[in-house]
């Protein structure tokens, strides 16, 4: 594969061009899916319209654009990067494909909050008493994503933190994060938890700049730190006495690699929900895609942003009128993507 030295400093990587082709090809596809999502509404556009009243303060469409559209359209983008970006590198610490934000206990961690908020609030969102009020959806997702990652984090610690260990302690957490959830749903009102519901599976809906605003600063400070330690990431993948061979202290790498990861997937999480399969099918289709030995970050992020912006125009248009939560779309695509690849490593 044909590679190029690139150095910053003391630091350097070793740029394969398959990736770059496939991250701008990836960035120019999400261009156009966002252009074309911003079409669709009350108000029918073209993209000659919508271009126009973007940069165009004067232009009656201007606020529909500003304040409703593309501000979705952006969540929606920079969560499905921040998720991929997550599973690229928990699949890559576990070695695992399978593994995703969802073993580390972020994703039911943030539904288990919420659900206990708007159970003990009394409304799904913004209730005048209770945790729900004080501290509102967003915060009380990061802050249960945040939760479930320690203590899954907690209990696979074992002098150390072996890959294999954290997935079946993830799988067993997450199983009781979602019998928890479950249980807070049938003891709420109907009326609050069938709003919830929406939170749960997913949704860009009522997107605005308020949730733009977390996952842009999460990527901006986040995607350096991940792309410095990605010899570390590329180390991981042998054994730990070929990591320490290398150079590479072990437990510190993974410690630091994986509190990225968390804090991508709780914040990915608190401005959008718990949007499944992303974290998972974005890294390893990027993998394929670049025929790397492991899910390239970069082009995850490109592929995960594709993944949820297409997801979300297909939410918004198949049953039109009705709009489905995005969550649902990717699990319906998701699932069957799950079974081919518990195919293959089987095979």
């Amino acid at each position: 594969m044909t590679t190029v030295p690139l150095r910053l400093g003391r630091l350097s990587w070793q740029v394969r061009l398959r990736g770059v082709a496939v991250t701008v090809t990836g960035s120019a596809l999400l261009v156009l899916l966002m252009a074309l999502s911003m079409r669709i509404g009350d108000i029918e556009m073209t993209v000659a319209q919508v271009l126009a009243a973007t940069f165009d303060p004067a232009d009656a469409g201007h606020f529909v654009i500003m304040e409703l559209r593309l501000p979705r359209a952006l969540t929606g983008a920079l969560v499905g990067a921040a998720l991929a970006l997550s599973g690229a590198i928990i699949q890559s610490i576990a070695r695992n494909p399978l593994a995703s934000p969802e073993i580390l206990g972020v994703t039911n961690g943030a539904s288990v909050l919420v659900v206990a908020g708007v159970v003990a609030s009394g409304s799904a969102y913004g209730g005048t008493s209770g945790l729900l009020a004080t501290l509102g959806v967003p915060a009380l997702a990061l802050l249960g994503g945040l939760i479930g990652a320690v203590i899954v984090y907690g209990l696979a610690w074992r002098r150390g933190l072996d890959g294999y260990r954290l997935v079946l302690v993830g799988i067993g957490v997450t199983a009781v994060f979602t019998n928890v959830k479950f249980w807070l749903l049938t003891v709420g009102d109907v009326n609050d938890t069938s709003r919830a519901m929406v939170w749960i599976s997913g949704s860009l809906h009522g997107r605005g700049w308020e949730h733009v605003q977390p996952v842009a600063i999460a990527l901006a400070l986040l995607v350096p730190l991940a792309l410095t330690g990605t010899r570390s990431l590329n180390a991981l993948r042998f054994g730990d006495d070929t990591v320490t061979a290398l150079g590479v202290r072990t437990n510190r790498a993974r410690a630091a690699m994986i509190l990225a990861a968390v804090l991508l997937a709780a914040v990915a999480t608190a401005s959008a929900g718990p949007i499944a399969f992303v974290a998972l099918a974005a890294p390893q289709i990027a993998l394929r895609l670049t025929r790397s030995a492991q899910p390239p970050l970069l082009s995850s992020a490109a592929v995960g942003a594709v993944l949820i912006t297409a997801a979300d125009l297909l939410a918004r248009t198949l049953f039109a009128p009705v709009e489905l939560p995005v969550g649902v779309v990717t699990a319906v695509l998701g699932a069957p993507y799950l079974i081919h690849l518990i195919w293959r490593s089987r095979k």
